[in-house]
């Protein structure tokens, strides 16, 4: 018998107790897997390489007052800034409330829009097609695949925050790495129709000549309108969506709080299993020695075991968690602004924990039973 064959089953000897060990484990993994992508998607994910030069402009004291039109020029005239572009949240229904038919609807110029979102990919000829049409609107292909638009397709947004309806008529899909779920159409649709709308604007999307000119833009646009009627907030575009974040609570303490409960909870279960599995197994111990086997030896294949069954759950754990999310990031119900996906390196990181947690759970236990004396081993009645 091989000594990988001796530990794999002297791991599983118990097979009950083992099997509710890995299933524990598997599903503390789990949640440490969900946990890790959704940290990775708020605070690690960088986006494209554009989207690191884009700023966004904003009203200071709510996103819920417009900025004026005319910032626009005086924005561009700013050194540092290649381009920019309105970008208005809109808030229609898509054929009903329904969390499924949800997405994000954006009025922008269809003349500069590509100017600052370089990294959307879209033919030529559908971004003419965009702008020669009043009523046109670009998807993105996620979306068109979804609800099975193709071009020349029409559909109607119910205004909500606007008291207008549009009719809107697909021009362009385009492809985006992540799928943004969004759609932009042009924004002089909602001015000839509202007028309270008309020479304003949401907010101002932005792109800096290069990364490094993205702090210098922001601070000299707020400084520009500090003393202005409607000043201004300018960030980058990571920062301008961690602030949805933000609104939701300290995440961040939230996410390390289940973190560290669930390596704590795991490095308890795995502990108390292998506690109960070697002292069981006292008068084994002296006949391992009896038979040559050293402390060393002991040591090692006590800990194999416990780290055997934890990244057995590890690996279950984890698989199971990147199931879960891609058949969430899959699912017509799901929403979500920010690119949930799990890695590799993720996938590494909850077997390492896994793999570490199975060696504290055992180190001290096994390093008892190895010091056990031969003939206390063999007397001991347990």
């Amino acid at each position: 018998m091989t000594l990988t064959r001796f530990v794999t089953k002297n791991a599983f000897r118990n097979k009950r107790r083992s099997i509710l060990t890995v299933l524990s484990i598997a599903f503390s993994l789990l949640l440490l897997t969900l946990m890790m992508t959704i940290w990775r998607s708020f605070y690690l994910s960088d986006g494209s390489a554009e989207s690191q030069q884009r700023l966004v402009v904003r009203h200071r004291v709510s996103l819920t007052f417009s900025l004026p039109g005319y910032y626009r020029e005086k924005i561009r005239a700013v050194p540092g800034v290649a381009a920019v572009v309105p970008v208005s949240w809109f808030g229609g229904i898509y054929k009903d409330q329904k969390p499924e038919n949800f997405f994000a609807q954006f009025g922008t110029d269809p003349e500069e829009f590509f100017k600052v979102f370089r990294d959307l990919d879209m033919p030529a000829d559908q971004i003419t097609a965009w702008q020669r049409d009043r009523q046109g609107v670009i998807v993105d292909s996620s979306l068109a695949a979804k609800y099975g638009w193709k071009l020349g397709d029409r559909f109607v947004l119910q205004g909500t925050i606007y008291p207008v309806n549009l009719e809107l008529i697909v021009r362009g899909i385009f492809h985006s790495n992540p799928d943004n779920k969004s759609v932009y159409f042009n924004a002089k649709y909602v001015e000839e129709a509202v007028p309270f709308f008309k020479g304003q604007a949401g907010t101002f999307s932005i792109l800096a000549n290069s990364p490094g000119d993205v702090s210098k833009v922001a601070t000299a646009i707020d400084d520009m309108f500090r003393n202005s009627p409607q000043p201004t907030k300018s960030e980058s575009e990571k920062a301008f969506g961690l602030e949805f974040v933000a609104m939701m609570g300290n995440v961040k303490a939230f996410i390390l709080s289940i973190c560290s409960a669930v390596v704590f909870a795991t490095l308890l279960v795995s502990a108390n299993t292998m506690a109960m599995s070697i002292r069981e197994r006292t008068r084994e111990v002296a006949v391992l020695k009896t038979l040559g086997f050293t402390r060393r030896n002991v040591l090692g294949l006590f800990v194999s075991e416990a780290v055997a069954l934890s990244l057995a759950g590890g690996l279950i754990g984890a698989g199971l968690g990147w199931f879960l999310v891609y058949g969430m990031t899959h699912s017509k119900q799901f929403v979500s602004f920010f690119p949930l996906q799990v890695t590799v390196g993720i996938l590494v990181t909850a077997l390492l924990t896994s793999g570490v947690v199975g060696l504290l759970s055992s180190a001290l236990p096994s390093y008892h039973a190895s010091q056990i004396n031969i003939v206390d081993g063999l007397r001991h009645i347990g």
